[in-house]
């Protein structure tokens, strides 16, 4: 039996994990828009990767299925479900982050035209999905931290970029919004952790994957 004491707390969390330590890489769609510039460049992935103010690892829910039977309820386990996922961006002083995003959703519905130039679903120059990973990082002695744990968001695309609000005693402050995305399913585990953007896997990360 574990011994209830600060030594054997400590023992078992260790230093626990820290919000703040975290990656978020975007596999963005190929090809390039009406001007010319393309969303899946170098410059583009550590743009977004490193302005990205705050996300979250991606939760699912287990419906349930309520059976009648003779005057007691049988609950039964039914279908996944995957929740809405968000992620919160500082604006740079060329607005070239959220425009991203705004080009993204454009290609999927155009504002004007009310077109689709990316009219597929899945990856490639027609299509406006792409795979979106969010890593848990530990505080160590490497550069950016270590990877603890990597979920990959499979088939993602934005849904809503937020607006941006103004004002005259808007002091002391950056401009930001939020992205929200719609996605298929997720997976984790150890072998996703080479695309947090220059993190290596921590030693005694966990490899109980999710598939």
């Amino acid at each position: 039996m574990a011994s209830n004491n600060v030594t054997s707390f400590l023992n078992t969390i260790q230093q626990g994990i820290k919000p703040n330590m975290f990656s978020v890489d975007i596999s963005f769609p190929t090809g390039t828009d009406a001007g010319g510039n393309k969303m899946d460049d170098k410059k583009t992935k550590e743009l977004t990767n490193i302005l990205c103010k705050s996300a979250a690892l991606p939760g699912s829910n287990l419906g349930v299925i309520e059976v009648p039977f003779r005057g007691r309820t049988v609950k039964i386990a039914g279908d996944r479900t995957f929740d809405t996922w968000t992620a919160t961006f500082f604006a740079d002083r060329n607005m070239e982050i959220r425009a991203i995003f705004e080009d993204w959703a454009n290609s999927i519905n155009s504002h004007e035209g009310n077109t689709a130039p990316r009219f597929l679903p899945g990856n490639g120059s027609d299509g406006y999905m792409a795979d979106l990973y969010v890593s848990q990082l530990e505080k160590d002695d490497s550069a950016g931290g270590s990877v603890i744990r990597t979920y990959k968001l499979h088939h993602c695309f934005p849904t809503n970029v937020s607006a941006i609000d103004l004002a005259y005693d808007s002091n002391d402050q950056i401009a930001e919004f939020t992205v929200e995305w719609q996605y298929s399913f997720f997976t984790a585990g150890v072998g996703n952790a080479d695309k947090a953007t220059g993190s290596k896997l921590s030693t005694g990360a966990s490899t109980r994957d999710i598939s």
